[in-house]
């Protein structure tokens, strides 16, 4: 049970965070790696994930993530880009925890549940974003995005000490994605 189950409901909860934000996750998951916290297990494919240089690029990466993500207009971009980077990202860390599977095995289970998650996520956070600049001019955004760095955070957090809860948190954050979606999309846009 615990080869599939509790690496599979780790893996989604990280890709779900991942659909937010591309590196906190993966530094979330290099930090509890390196440092031991959680009983958490890397595949040893992925064992370079808990280095020590790994854990400082993705510290400096999730620096400049979470910074340019505030800059208006940037953000937008850094969304569609996040289209592309936060399923691969994703694929990343679910396979990685994958810890007792062949590392091929780990590989395709990060390509089938890792990254389809973090796009479903993915999407739903440019189609926000899209709707908040088009009804607030951009205005929203910066307060979106934090709120977002909270949610993957939470959410990464979760998977990691309690992935049992993390089928919870993801109804959670789909109903509050189709409340956001639905009450932007109701605004009128600015004059």
């Amino acid at each position: 049970m615990d080869t599939w189950v509790l690496p599979t409901l780790l893996g989604l909860g990280l890709s779900a965070a991942t659909g937010y934000r591309t590196f906190l996750p993966l530094l979330m998951l290099s930090a509890t790696a390196h440092f031991g916290w959680f009983g958490v297990e890397l595949n040893s494919s992925f064992g370079w994930l808990g280095s020590t240089a790994a854990l400082v690029a993705l510290l400096v990466a999730t620096g400049f993530e979470l910074t340019t993500d505030l800059i208006p207009g940037v953000d937008n971009v850094k969304s569609v880009v996040g289209n592309l980077t936060r399923p691969l990202a994703a694929a990343v860390a679910t396979g990685a925890v994958f810890a007792n599977l062949d590392p091929s095995a780990a590989a395709i289970a990060g390509l089938i549940i890792g990254a389809p998650t973090a796009l479903a996520f993915a999407t739903a956070q440019t189609g926000t974003r899209a709707a908040s600049t088009a009804t607030t001019a951009g205005a929203a955004n910066p307060v979106i995005s934090v709120l977002e760095d909270i949610v993957s955070f939470t959410t990464a957090l979760i998977a990691l000490v309690v992935p049992v809860l993390i089928p919870l948190v993801l109804l959670a954050l789909g109903w509050l994605i189709y409340r956001a979606v639905r009450r932007f999309r109701s605004r009128p846009a600015p004059a």
